[in-house]
């Protein structure tokens, strides 16, 4: 009788272990949800109460407007009204539970660089058109403080050709005005940015929009004072990434580089300035969203290869 118990749970055990060989996910903190409905890459992403909206990027057929909202609650995804322009690269943030689109590159195979700023009824399921940025950009950082949104670096066109700029522009919702503030210290596209305890964080990038040239600069923005400093960089050079904060502290994910995409998952501690390797996404990808609702992190979308390769992969991020 021993014997058999002893059998069985061996068993037992032996299947457990098959099970989280063959799925990491579940070993690592990490599963999968419902796939997006359109498979994209450079997407922007947000979350406006409780729901997650995906916008613009690259489709199969060329730059999209269009916007996809999931709700982790019933794992569904619907559509939403299509942004007025297709627009890639451009960056998402909420305020005051508001949704706003800011900049990108506009148009439906065009990479020329949008200074336009859009702002979501979600009542009416329609988008309003608000004050332009004062720097037409794409691939920027945008990140949110005491209800103002700030953008910060990405790529514009000048009279010598595209180049990146050190622009840090805040855009205040309550007057549909902008401000210039303190430049970005080194100017740089494809970069995350992240609000944590009042500071904002600038990390990773490229130059010239090259991933070859990519950075493991990180800057931190003090928006009370109007001040830069630098802090402890990237564990390795990065770009084409995205950023979420889960219990405080901000998580990086992705990217990529000649030699392929990134599954890394950095974690920045604030209090002792440090990054430590996290759990590994279970896809490796680039151009992707990361947004935080109740204590998860939702991955979405990005390509697999590096450039113009697209998904439909929702994978969601828990430290519990």
């Amino acid at each position: 009788m021993r014997q058999i118990c002893f059998r069985i749970l061996a068993r037992g055990l032996g299947l457990l272990f098959i099970v989280f060989q063959s799925n990491p996910a579940l070993a690592l903190g990490w599963e999968t949800a419902r796939s997006a409905p359109s498979a994209r890459t450079e997407i922007a992403a947000a979350a406006l109460k409780g729901k997650i909206y995906i916008l613009g990027g690259f489709k199969l057929t060329g730059v999209s407007a269009g916007v996809e909202r999931y709700d982790p609650v019933t794992d569904r995804w619907e559509d939403r009204a299509d942004l007025p322009e297709a627009v890639h690269h451009a960056g998402a943030a909420v305020v005051d539970e508001v949704l706003y689109v800011v900049g990108g590159f506009g148009g439906l195979f065009s990479w020329k660089p949008s200074n336009r700023v859009w702002a979501y009824d979600e009542q009416g399921d329609r988008w309003i058109e608000k004050k332009a940025m004062p720097t037409a950009r794409g691939a920027l950082g945008l990140a949110v403080w005491q209800g103002k949104l700030y953008a910060i670096g990405g790529l514009a066109e000048t009279s010598s050709g595209k180049m990146n700029v050190d622009a840090n522009e805040a855009y205040d919702p309550s007057s549909d005005t902008w401000e210039s503030k303190a430049p970005l210290p080194f100017a740089r596209d494809h970069l995350a940015a992240a609000e944590l305890n009042g500071k904002i964080h600038a990390i990773g990038g490229r130059l010239d929009s090259a991933f070859s040239k990519n950075l493991d600069r990180h800057d931190i923005y003090d928006p009370k004072s109007d001040q830069w400093l630098t802090a402890t960089p990237l564990p390795k050079p990065r770009s084409g990434i995205a950023a979420a904060v889960l219990k405080g502290k901000i998580y990086v994910f992705g990217g990529e580089s000649p030699a392929g995409t990134f599954k890394d998952n950095d974690a920045y501690h604030p209090e002792t300035n440090q990054w430590e390797a996290s759990l590994p996404m279970s896809t490796a990808r680039h151009g992707l969203g990361a947004v935080t609702v109740k204590n998860k992190i939702y991955v979405i979308s990005g390509g697999r290869k590096p450039g113009g390769s697209r998904s439909k992969i929702n994978e969601v991020f828990s430290l519990e």
